[in-house]
């Protein structure tokens, strides 16, 4: 059965038991390891996004059971003609029996009409040849993780970036909608309460906006590369001492972020997509997985 995602502990909880089985198993782990402290807060934020979602999208948020048990989730939101689907998970058990089809079916009605799609794939084959037949273009991602070369931190020059806030939900909304088509809108609201920081540029060179949450950069938006390096570079330096940063879904378009993590010593590896249809990937901007 397959049926709408319900605003509730009990339905965040099962997308959350889908999720860990399915990434666990595309990973080679397993789902019984023990949770880190940053991986626990990151459930906890996960959870409240579906629940989120549940109440601001609800005809694009779906779960799928087999006599009672969770089997697979699909959540998706709709922003401005802009479709975006933030999870997509099934566990290894019910795949190859269509489970995967009919959520996507789903999910992807709730699009119809919007002309500009984009999701963040892991790298499973068989994502990757659902999202090709729905005429999503994958861009090959990377991502930078490792300790912070704090002697790679240079002198921030004539761009001042200060701590945002939610009077300035206008600024970031223009930034998305130069750059991807369309707001976050109500996502900010959810950001800023969820995350650790927001860091914000607001000058008569440009203005852009980045999100930080421990080591995770998890959202960063800016009028030109110079300002976007500038938002990653403070983001990197306001990383907690012997916290691992991480940084993903960078496409080739995104070579500003990938130079500025190599200078301050991030490693770079491959992983998954960033997928678009009916647009380019956004750029200079660092996707967010579950908002985009």
């Amino acid at each position: 059965m397959v049926r709408p995602l319900r605003d509730t502990a009990a339905d965040a909880e099962a997308v959350l038991a889908v999720a860990r089985a399915a990434f666990a198993d595309l990973d080679g782990r397993s789902p019984d390891e023990p949770v880190t402290a940053a991986g626990a807060r990151r459930e906890v934020r996960n959870a409240a996004r579906a629940r989120h979602l549940a109440r601001t999208d609800p005809d694009g948020c779906w779960l799928a059971e087999h006599e009672g048990e969770p089997v697979g989730a699909a959540l998706s939101l709709r922003r401005e003609g802009l479709w975006v689907l933030t999870l997509f998970v099934v566990r290894p058990e019910a795949q190859g029996n269509g489970v995967g089809r009919l959520l996507l079916e789903r999910a992807a009605a709730y699009g119809r009409g919007c002309l500009r799609g984009m999701l963040c794939a892991s790298p499973s084959p068989a994502a990757a040849r659902r999202y090709r037949k729905a005429g999503f273009t994958l861009h090959p991602a990377m991502r930078l993780t490792g300790a912070v070369d704090r002697s790679g931190l240079v002198d921030p020059g004539d761009i001042p970036v200060h701590p945002g806030n939610a009077t300035q939900l206008h600024l970031l909304d223009s930034v998305d909608r130069r750059l991807r088509g369309s707001a976050h809108g109500v996502d900010h609201g959810f950001m800023l309460a969820h995350f650790e920081e927001l860091l914000v540029v607001d000058a008569l060179a440009g203005s852009g906006y980045c999100y930080r949450d421990g080591g995770e950069v998890v959202l960063l938006a800016a009028t030109s590369k110079r300002i976007a390096a500038r938002l990653l570079r403070e983001a990197l330096a306001r990383v907690p001492e012997g916290t691992e940063a991480c940084v993903q879904f960078l496409t080739a378009e995104q070579e500003w972020a990938v130079d500025v993590g190599l200078e301050l010593g991030l490693g770079l590896q491959t992983r998954g997509y960033l997928a678009v249809r009916g647009m380019k990937p956004p750029s200079p901007y660092v996707p967010n997985g579950g908002f985009l």
